[in-house]
């Protein structure tokens, strides 16, 4: 006869799934416990917060007791920070300063990490160097097969950006080579292009925006980087409001929360109300269930619906140009926005209402006629792009049967195009009951 479970295992179970989804602590690890030693020596100690990992975000900071809004929840000092002072003021100093054209900060700190990463045990940062990500997922890490995954006004940045990242590495290949007397090995081999990449997607995803004044010997790019050991392990949330800012008085980078975190949750801030396609962009993450998410629409997709034979529709793409509504036109979770509809609307003008075209971009009605057509174009464009979602997840799912080495970067893109089908479909429902009530 089977046995029965009784109370205590139901509470064993229950303690167990509720520790689950807390986040296990991390603490223990050899890792943390020399970064915490290393910044005791700078004079930073926390006791709010621990590292852990949790199913849902993966390495974060846990709460270790109740957090109240207007409570601090770390306070960094100035000597835990890696700033452009503190790449002058090290063995790359000299050097930088008599480079000509001068180099800028990002530059400065991208040699920096690559260095002390290159020095090993001899880096006086390395407690921080070994609890750095070793790989990252931001687009230009990604193969060219993956990008092309991506929706098309977040691919054509994701190959900005590595192109941004291929011309910094190829104009910094001088200043690189000036550095070899402080090397033994080549420094072709040690400043190459996958380790510019590693280095400039840690200033990218982890700095805090810290304003530095300018020097002479860095270029007129703003200097306002500061990597922040510990507090970069603090995850984004798009539901936490933060307050965060170096404090002069007590020369330390602090954060205060806005929210209440129950004690073993994990503590989040808030990097700005982004969508996910700039998060995937800027920090090659998403966040589920995003409040601020898009899905963009293309001009290619937008002029697709118009007739070629307008007459007009040179003038009325000139006025849209013009006006700046050819740009972040979107589909979000209360369905097409104001700009689109505008946008459409505008496109959606008869030969004979054409000299309304101010009063569309004010808003106003023109005519049931154009209201009408700009509604059946809008959810025309909704079902193309479900369509097209659709393909590409079909896609992915093939993909993840054959490249097993890829799982996780088609995972992350799968997750960012179910997100924007659920944006899609909750869009359509709406055009649709917009449809039903004008006509």
């Amino acid at each position: 006869m089977k046995k029965t479970r009784g109370r205590t295992g139901r509470k064993r179970r229950r303690k167990h799934l509720q520790s689950f989804m807390d986040g296990v602590n991390c603490s223990h690890k050899l890792e943390y416990i020399k970064l915490k030693k290393w910044l005791k020596d700078r004079g930073f100690e926390c006791s709010n917060l621990r590292p852990a990992e949790f199913w849902d975000t993966g390495r974060g900071l846990m709460a270790t007791k109740p957090l109240q809004a207007g409570d601090l929840m770390i306070s960094l000092p100035e000597k835990c920070l890696l700033t452009t002072g503190t790449v002058l003021s090290s063995y790359l100093g000299e050097y930088i300063m008599k480079w000509k054209p001068p180099i800028s900060p990002l530059i400065a700190l991208c040699t920096f990490l690559i260095a002390e990463k290159h020095a090993g045990e001899k880096s006086l940062w390395k407690p921080y160097l070994d609890v750095l990500p070793k790989a990252y997922t931001c687009p230009v890490c990604l193969e060219h097969d993956i990008v092309n995954l991506l929706p098309q006004p977040l691919r054509k940045k994701a190959q900005e950006q590595k192109m941004t990242v291929h011309e910094l590495y190829m104009s910094s290949k001088a200043f690189f080579s000036s550095l070899q007397p402080l090397f033994a090995e080549n420094t072709g081999t040690i400043f190459n292009y996958s380790a510019l990449e590693w280095a400039w997607c840690t200033i990218n995803t982890r700095t805090i925006y810290m304003k530095h004044s300018q020097r002479e010997c860095f270029s007129l790019e703003p200097d306002v980087y500061a990597l922040a050991p510990y507090l970069d392990l603090l995850n984004h949330s798009p539901n936490v409001q933060v307050k965060a800012a170096f404090n002069e008085q007590t020369r330390s980078y602090e954060v205060w929360t806005n929210s209440h975190c129950k004690k073993y949750e994990e503590v989040f801030i808030c990097y700005g109300p982004h969508d996910n396609q700039r998060l995937l962009l800027e920090y090659g993450f998403i966040a589920m269930d995003n409040p601020h998410s898009s899905v963009y629409v293309s001009s290619d997709t937008l002029l697709k619906y118009f007739p070629p034979l307008d007459k007009q529709r040179n003038a009325k793409l000139s006025i849209l140009k013009d006006h700046g509504f050819l740009e972040n036109l979107t589909f979000g979770w209360d369905g097409p926005s104001w700009r689109l509809l505008t946008a459409l609307k505008l496109l959606s003008l008869g030969a004979d209402e054409f000299t309304c075209w101010r009063r569309t971009l004010l808003g106003d009605v023109i005519s049931a006629r154009n209201e009408q057509q700009t509604l059946n174009i809008t959810a025309k464009i909704c079902n193309f792009l479900i369509e097209e979602t659709q393909h590409v997840l079909l896609q992915i799912s093939q993909l993840k049967k054959k490249k097993e080495d890829l799982k996780k970067h088609l995972a992350l893109v799968e997750a960012l195009r179910l997100e924007d089908l659920k944006i899609l479909q909750k869009s359509a429902a709406i055009v649709c009951n917009l449809n039903v009530a004008t006509t």
